[in-house]
């Protein structure tokens, strides 16, 4: 095969970063260009390590700037789009969530297009299927099943609205006559080093005594490791550019599980961290249907008062349901096509999981001492 190219967006993000990582390992890979509205410095830093016999190009630009992705995409084999913003609790703009997210995609299709860019591989979300109602169970579900999340709220109809624009780009004619490949993968809730709702959840609990707060104990995920999406992302990478899987991918969505239990999120939650002495909160918490109840008034009271003042309240009836439904994935379709396999076991994750919460606690006690002082 000859050598090719490939562009990550929201490279500086939980995922992004993993996935170039392990790109940089990839054969007959020339260069990785990795793009993102800006980057901390020990994210270049890293990158810079990983400069070895792959070309690894920063470029600090904005998904919304038609020109500068135009100019990205030249050269480029493979895209692989995973920058979003992802916010589910109403504390960014909806414009915004919009703008990035749907059409920043659009954006980067027509780039695609206009640069002859053959292959697009779109990080996705399960929050696109729903759930739509915590009373509805759906176990091991899977692509035929045609899940799809009816929520108005910004993020799942911004992820929704991308990936159709994504799976219907499939076939699209290129400038230099070539086609566009278009698939979508649609990871679980993602768990990990360096996740930034986790490291949310242990600076919050190491403020109160170790205690970590209840809000999905009504939940049956599937969670999946960081690393496990990373590696779905390379396999499709390494599938469009196989002319027997080719095929089979393009215009498909898939949904990334991994073998990680099934449980609540905050047994999740409490399983990372019982090392370092948290443990769930044990006090009485409200039922499930009055917190729904509870978060449709509140919605109310914000619609209200949204002519006068914007009050943002704890939590939507969406967030409830995220949190509280019975509601996982199988990953057959991608084993099937992607010959996916999880790359990280459930052990190894928690382990790696569980040493890093290790090092926010440090930091965190580091700060609370020279404080103190």
């Amino acid at each position: 095969m000859p050598g090719w190219n490939c562009l990550v967006t929201g490279a500086g993000g939980f995922v992004g970063q993993r996935i170039i990582s392990m790109l940089v390992q990839e054969k007959e890979l020339q260069e990785v260009r990795a793009l993102d509205k800006v980057f901390r410095p020990e994210t270049k830093e890293e990158f810079s390590k990983l400069q070895t016999k792959v070309k690894v190009t920063l470029l600090e630009g904005d998904i919304l700037d038609a020109q500068y992705l135009r100019r990205a995409c030249q050269g480029i084999s493979v895209v692989i789009h995973t920058a979003a913003v992802i916010d589910v609790s109403g504390v960014v703009p909806k414009q915004t969530i919009i703008d990035v997210n749907l059409k920043g995609t659009q954006n980067l299709l027509e780039a695609c297009v206009q640069a002859s860019v053959p292959a697009f591989i779109f990080c996705s979300s399960v929050d696109v299927a729903g759930p739509n109602s915590y009373k509805k169970i759906v176990l091991n579900g899977h692509e035929e099943e045609h899940h799809e999340s009816t929520w108005p709220d910004p993020y799942p109809y911004s992820k929704k609205m991308a990936e159709k624009a994504v799976l219907a780009a499939n076939g699209s004619i290129l400038k230099n006559g070539g086609t566009l490949h278009t698939c979508a993968l649609r990871p679980m809730y993602i768990y990990g080093e360096r996740s930034p709702i986790i490291s949310n959840i242990i600076i919050t609990a190491l403020k109160n005594k170790g205690i970590l707060s209840v809000t999905g104990k009504f939940s049956i995920a599937n969670p999946v490791y960081v690393g496990n999406v990373a590696w779905a992302h390379i396999l499709a990478a390494r599938g469009f550019r196989d002319p027997k899987k080719s095929p089979s991918i393009q215009g498909q969505f898939y949904y990334v599980s991994d073998d990680t239990p099934h449980q609540s999120y905050d047994d999740l939650n409490c399983t990372l961290s019982k090392e370092w002495g948290f443990h769930l909160d044990s006090s009485w918490s409200l039922p499930l249907p009055l917190l729904y109840w509870l978060a449709f008034l509140l919605e109310t009271v914000s619609f209200l008062l949204s002519p006068i003042y914007r009050y943002r309240p704890l939590f939507n009836r969406h967030l409830v349901t995220l949190a509280n439904s019975t509601f996982t994935f199988s990953y057959k379709k991608a084993q099937r096509d992607l010959g996916y396999e999880p790359l990280v076991s459930w052990e190894e994750a928690k382990q790696k999981t569980s040493e890093w919460i290790g090092t926010l606690v440090k930091q965190h006690r580091e700060t609370l001492d020279t404080k103190s002082q």
